[in-house]
């Protein structure tokens, strides 16, 4: 149990200081009208973005194995906490002192953090059902099509922040995967669908994640990530997977992922924006 807090922690460390780098590399390449493959390509080819992108993959790897034990709930609002991380870190690189407002934001988080270590239950997820499969499928469908158009029919900041609502919708959709798979992963599960959906979602997310951090500062984009990445998951979690919180703390669960939540939103809407 011990080792799935401390996974669900590193985890946000690298999402932190992979979201800052990534965005760093993302700037240096002038947004097109839309979804541009050539200018993604050439966000792909900066040093800091393929960085950025290790560490995300280094996160999400140990995300896995806090997902294995414990509910959605508490590991994507340990993910949102990322966002605190993305504060300092990009106070290092931009040699920016946080705010009072800030460092206040950032206690009030690791507060919502520790209620949420004690009150949810660590146990692997209840079987899924027939019908969960192909859902997780058609959201797949869904998030690319509107992915597609919501460049070109919204503002640039507009438009980052719906494109980073989506890449987190995706990025959950590949933590209501990996937990339904909880339970135990064996070579014959690599065939199941949603094994394929996990892989259509972490790339859909990536893709979107780096068109919306051309188009707005990242706290921002973060914020609607982690938000997005965060709700949908807890409650279908909750709903279909069987996560709960420990007896008699369900309270303290509500109470401790609201916190933690709002502590991360708020954090963005009182942070420089990176440019």
């Amino acid at each position: 149990m011990v080792i799935a807090y401390v996974a669900a922690l590193f985890s946000a460390v690298c999402y932190g200081l992979g979201s800052v780098l990534q965005s760093i590399g993302a700037k240096r390449v002038e947004a097109g009208a839309g979804i541009d493959l050539g200018g993604l390509s050439k966000i792909a080819a900066q040093g800091p973005f393929l960085a950025g992108l290790g560490l995300d993959a280094l996160g999400w790897l140990t995300s896995l194995v806090a997902l294995f034990r414990l509910p959605l709930f508490v590991v994507q609002a340990v993910v949102a906490g990322s966002v605190g991380f993305v504060v300092i870190f990009s106070a290092v690189f931009e040699h920016i002192r946080p705010t009072r407002r800030q460092v206040s934001f950032i206690v009030v988080l690791c507060v919502g953090l520790v209620g949420l270590a004690a009150a949810g239950a660590p146990e692997a997820a209840t079987t899924a059902p027939g019908w969960f499969a192909g859902a997780m499928w058609a959201g797949v469908a869904v998030i690319a099509v509107a992915g597609f158009f919501v460049p070109r029919l919204l503002s640039t900041d507009v438009a980052a922040s719906v494109l980073g609502a989506l890449a987190g919708l995706a990025f959950g959709g590949t933590a209501l995967c990996a937990r339904s798979f909880s339970s135990g992963f064996t070579i014959h599960d690599a065939l199941h669908p949603l094994a394929w959906a996990l892989v259509a979602y972490g790339v859909i997310g990536m893709v979107l994640f780096a068109t919306a951090l051309q188009r707005g500062a990242v706290t921002v984009t973060t914020a609607w990530l982690f938000t997005a990445e965060t709700l949908a998951p807890a409650l279908i979690g909750m709903w279909v997977l069987g996560d709960h919180a420990r007896p008699g703390l369900a309270l303290l669960a509500v109470a401790s992922f609201v916190v933690t939540v709002g502590a991360a939103v708020g954090l963005t809407l009182v942070s420089p924006p990176m440019e």
